[in-house]
């Protein structure tokens, strides 16, 4: 290999491996075609997060160093200056493998620069409104350790939050996989857009339904407070797990609305040619965990406790990978899982 192919490798294989080795394996199963774009806005937005969560730092010095990746992201030649800063960082991160991917960051730009034009706009793009999501955080919450919580105030704000750190990226999914793949040149894109963004949302809703617990304790509501005030509770009353049961009709209006997303995410795959088996697989897997985890959070009588956490097994995981190749090429026995595990979300509401 030759010096820039060892460096791609070890970005896109070694230091992605590293820093997630779930989406290492996601991004293992696409299809070649459109592993570079995913891969490095995957790298540089798992970057900036590492820099957004950097609990040591005061969120002023976050949001410096957020604006300082996006002055890299739109200068003409994203390679040159702006990183310097970010140096220092590196060295303070307990994980090594987060002190080893900001240290990368050079060359992270590097190797967008070197996509085709249209990736790198579409890269550049995705990452922008990312990081923009993570100002949110950091403007919105106060610092870890403050002992206060604050709260998005409605659910326009939650929506607005869900776009911004996780739907933009089912834009981002559409416009790569129509660039890239064949069987995808007839796409709607408006539609698949729309499909792609309430996919992310959907993910994302789950992921901060499971989390309420660990969020609250460094002082993030992200259910929103208009909505906690209509069934007479503050940020504060869900601290003890006790408040489960009065918070619940809460936790079922906002899992009704994420079962509707749920349902765009498989019109999004159907609307996907079987052929196209990698890329559908891709996708079938984050649906199936999703569901999977939204029915242990809706069956979880302590779902606000610390200590009782509704997460998915690994072991899970790996065979559910494994029982859901079949999936890729049957619609069916797609739409059975997926109605078994709705059923089981349904049913706990």
């Amino acid at each position: 290999m030759t010096s820039a192919q060892n460096q791609h490798h070890y970005l896109l294989t070694d230091l992605l491996k590293g820093v997630s080795r779930s989406f290492y394996l996601t991004i293992r199963i696409l299809p070649k075609s459109v592993r570079d774009p995913i891969a490095t806005a995957y790298l540089l937005a798992r970057a900036a997060d590492t820099i957004a969560d950097k609990s040591t730092l005061p969120h002023s010095t976050r949001l410096s160093h957020l604006k300082t990746i996006r002055a890299s992201l739109d200068a003409a030649d994203s390679s040159a200056g702006h990183l310097e800063d970010l140096k220092l960082d590196a060295g303070s991160l307990a994980d090594a493998r987060e002190a080893e991917l900001l240290e990368a960051l050079p060359r992270l730009f590097r190797l967008l620069e070197n996509l085709p034009q249209d990736d790198r706009q579409n890269v550049r793009k995705v990452v922008t409104t990312l990081t923009h999501g993570m100002e949110m955080d950091l403007t919105t919450f106060p610092n870890d350790d403050s002992g206060s919580i604050g709260a998005l105030h409605t659910l326009n704000d939650l929506d607005q939050y869900t776009y911004q750190v996780a739907g933009c990226v089912g834009e981002f999914w559409t416009d790569v996989m129509m660039a890239h793949t064949d069987t995808l040149h007839v796409w709607d894109r408006e539609r698949m857009v729309a499909l792609g963004i309430r996919f992310g949302k959907a993910l994302q809703m789950t992921n901060i339904l499971r989390d309420v617990p660990k969020d609250l304790r460094i002082g993030r509501c992200y259910l929103p407070r208009e909505e906690l005030d209509l069934i007479g509770l503050v940020p504060e009353d869900l601290l003890p797990s006790l408040s489960t049961a009065t918070a619940r009709p809460l936790l079922v209006k906002l899992t009704r609305q994420m079962l509707d997303h749920y349902a765009a995410a498989e019109q999004y795959i159907f609307a996907t040619p079987r052929q196209n088996f990698r890329l559908r697989l891709a996708m079938i897997w984050p649906v199936l965990i999703g569901l999977a985890t939204l029915s242990l959070v809706t069956r979880n009588p302590d779902w606000l406790d610390p200590d009782r956490p509704s997460k998915v097994s690994r072991p899970w995981i790996y065979w559910m990978m494994f029982r859901s190749v079949p999936c890729a090429w049957s619609n069916t026995l797609f739409k059975f899982w997926v109605r078994r595990l709705r059923a089981g979300v349904e049913k706990a509401l």
